[in-house]
């Protein structure tokens, strides 16, 4: 399975940019979209592919929180 999913940049260095995933802060390529440092980029497979307003990230985002505690509560 695949999965895209929402980061807000936190740096630019060139065509890679330091990402946070709500915690973990990874190193994605932004060579495929035009992003700046505080935007809101999906990453899929170590690429940013497309830039996203923040209101549209935060609602994926408390969505993959509310799977995740949903997830918790069942284990």
């Amino acid at each position: 399975m695949c999965l895209a999913v929402p980061a807000e940049v936190k740096s630019i260095d060139g065509n890679v940019a330091k990402v946070d995933f709500g915690g973990v802060t990874r190193e994605v390529n932004i060579s495929l979209v035009t992003a700046k440092i505080g935007d809101f980029v999906i990453v899929h497979a170590g690429y940013a592919i497309e830039v996203l307003d923040r209101e549209e990230a935060e609602k994926t985002l408390q969505l993959f929180r509310e799977l995740l505690a949903q997830d918790d509560a069942e284990a």
